[in-house]
């Protein structure tokens, strides 16, 4: 499937696994990193804080790149309403997997869209993931990879974190970081993108 654009997309984001689910669109893109502070966002539900960080990202791109239609997402794990962030120790990554495991939690992805006349368009999807039961011997050799560290709620589903996964309900990229179904979705409808005939 083909896509088309007349328009310039920045992606907003230093995630190597966004970058890599976005070139999906086949569109041409480049990348800006945003410098804003994640954590000044205050909010009571976990949804309204990633959509605010999502939004907050985009801004300080478009900022630095006028004229251009700016892509931001940020993604995390949630618990209870709870947020589990990128663990910054070891001891952090355990205590984050532990509270996982055997449990359904969900990953939410806040996805901000801002066209070069600054209309701001934001979404938020959800995707449910379940645990499995597994040993602490499991969590530790996981742990001991890396892997958790660059992650939120300490795991990555297209790595070694797989083997934690029982099952998802909702959509896989998601998990990994771009919701990607539901951006082309909405690209379509603001008439951002075009499909090729």
């Amino acid at each position: 499937m083909q896509f088309h654009t007349t328009k310039s997309f920045i992606l907003a984001s230093a995630s190597p696994r966004r970058k890599e689910i976005f070139t999906r669109l086949n569109i041409p893109f480049d990348i800006v990193t945003s410098d804003v502070e994640e954590t000044s966002v205050q909010a009571s539900k976990v949804s309204q804080y990633v959509k605010e960080v999502a939004l907050l990202k985009a801004r300080d791109v478009a900022e630095k790149a006028p004229g251009k239609v700016i892509i931001g997402a940020d993604t995390i794990v949630a618990k209870d309403n709870r947020l589990l962030h990128k663990p910054t120790s070891h001891e952090e990554a355990i205590s984050h997997l532990r509270t996982l495991r055997g449990e359904a939690h969900d990953v939410l992805t806040g996805v901000a869209i801002i066209e070069e006349n600054g209309e701001e368009t934001t979404f938020v999807e959800k995707t449910k993931v379940i645990f499995k039961n597994v040993s602490d011997e499991l969590l530790e050799a996981y742990v001991a990879t890396g892997d958790p560290f660059d992650k939120a709620g300490g795991y990555g589903i297209q790595t070694d974190g797989v083997f934690l996964v029982d099952r998802i309900e909702g959509d896989y990229l998601n998990v990994v970081g771009l919701p990607l179904a539901s951006l082309c979705e909405q690209l379509i409808s603001l008439k951002l993108i075009g499909i090729s005939k």
